[in-house]
């Protein structure tokens, strides 16, 4: 009875150990496989960083984290092809494909005297770099030197590959702008978590976010509003004499520098454009493109209420922020922004909005009436359809697929559209039975 007695309590302070140790490596999310070792390495100015392969993005991955260790260490960690000697991070591209690990897995090793990432692609390199970082710690975030501090990743043996290929963030940039700069660190954020695509929506009612060459006014107008403070939604109405100088844009220069740094650390940038509705920025700027072009009232909303929400979506429109489906500049005027968007962002999607699109001035219009009976057209949400599969159209001539939200479900799904189910899985449900 004794030796059962000692078995087992050296069993269960065994059984503690380990769960101290396996609950002081956190990593987010949760990597397939993780098993804790014993000991760790320690990162100091004697390390270094190995790259066999020639791959210029499996270097640029050393260089990124030599550079993540740098400043809050305060030395700089030699990145080369071959390292001799020990308190080594090598960066191992594989010479035949572990097909569990797909494009973005990895497996880590982490001993005593050397780390190694090991992956397919590139891709997986960096998101192994992103999980040493995670293992370090916490100091590493700092944007200054950290003096007194023992640089130790835990010994640990992980597997990880990712379960969905489309790891997505949406960034809204149109209700409130936010810089060239915020944007990037925005994708930095994103990439420590492994995220890898950013859909970054660049239009909505309070502001039009990217340059289009050929409509200049949607930047020159669109992208300008009222400051105000309060509750979004409820803010006072502007008056006439108040400056319009609050947002801003990007130019395509600037775009084109996002899109490379997002690029640089494996992320693909998803563009929305949010229309038929969400339009007041657009209207706005070319009130001709609406059902409504004679109305003498719109201006970029500034956070104050123009819609009524009382009796659900889509609202009713207080003041008309829609694109005509029944006035062909608003089909000119779009193929205008798809062709610079689709030259802009490289990813094959572009997004189209489609939500919550009040009809309200629809039903009021002549024009939408005269389309509704030579399309046969029999409801508002089939105008809409016709509207979406057009827009379909001009941007498959771009090269580029279509995407929305769940609305364009709504009185006949465009031929090759994508669906995003924003309002719960109905819609999912409804498109996998088509």
């Amino acid at each position: 009875m004794k030796k059962l007695l000692v078995a087992l309590l050296f069993f269960q302070s065994c059984l503690m150990l380990f769960a101290q140790t396996a609950s002081s490596i956190n990593i987010v999310p949760l990597p397939v496989s993780v098993v804790p070792k014993t000991g760790s390495f320690i990162v100091s100015s004697k390390t270094s960083i190995s790259v066999p392969s020639n791959n210029a993005d499996a270097n640029r991955v050393a260089v990124f984290l030599s550079q993540a260790i740098a400043t809050p260490a305060g030395y700089k960690i030699p990145v080369g092809k071959k390292v001799a000697g020990g308190n080594v991070i090598r960066l191992n591209l594989a010479g035949s494909p572990d097909k569990a690990l797909g494009d973005e897995g990895y497996k880590l090793s982490v001993t005593p005297n050397a780390v190694t990432v090991s992956a397919n692609k590139p891709a997986g390199l960096f998101y192994g770099v992103q999980t040493i970082l995670q293992l370090l710690p916490k100091e590493i975030e700092s944007k200054k030197q950290v003096k007194n501090i023992s640089w130790a990743i835990p010994a640990v043996e992980i597997i990880d590959y990712p379960r969905f290929g489309w790891r997505g963030l949406m960034f809204d940039v149109s209700r409130h702008f936010f810089t060239k700069e915020q944007v990037k660190e925005f994708i930095d954020d994103m990439v420590k978590y492994k995220y890898n695509l950013l859909h970054l929506h660049l239009t909505d009612d309070q502001g039009w976010r990217v340059e289009i060459k050929a409509l200049p006014k949607l930047t020159s107008v669109g992208a300008w509003n009222v400051r105000k403070t309060g509750t979004f939604g409820e803010f006072s109405t502007p008056t006439a004499d108040e400056p319009r100088n609050f947002g801003g844009f990007y130019t395509q220069d600037d775009i084109k520098e996002i899109v490379q740094y997002a690029k640089d650390r494996f992320v693909n940038i998803l563009p929305e454009v949010d229309v038929p509705g969400h339009s007041l920025a657009a209207v706005a700027s070319y009130p001709e493109i609406s059902c409504t072009p004679e109305a003498v009232n719109y201006h970029v909303n500034s956070g104050e209420s123009f819609m009524d929400w009382s009796h659900g979506a889509p609202p009713i429109a207080l003041v008309d922020n829609t694109l005509c489906p029944a006035n062909e500049k608003a089909y000119e005027f779009l193929d205008k922004v798809f062709t610079e968007l689709a030259a802009l962002f490289p990813f094959e999607y572009i997004h189209v909005g489609g939500d919550e699109c009040p009809k309200n001035y629809w039903e009021k219009s002549d024009a939408i009436k005269s389309l509704m009976q030579k399309e046969g057209l029999k409801t508002q949400e089939e105008v809409q359809s016709y509207f979406e599969k057009r827009v379909e159209k001009i941007i498959e001539s771009k090269g580029k697929k279509v995407i929305g939200w769940d609305e364009i479900l709504e009185g006949g799904l465009a031929p090759n559209a994508a669906v995003m189910s924003w309002r719960g899985i109905k819609g999912g449900i409804e498109l996998h039975a088509k």
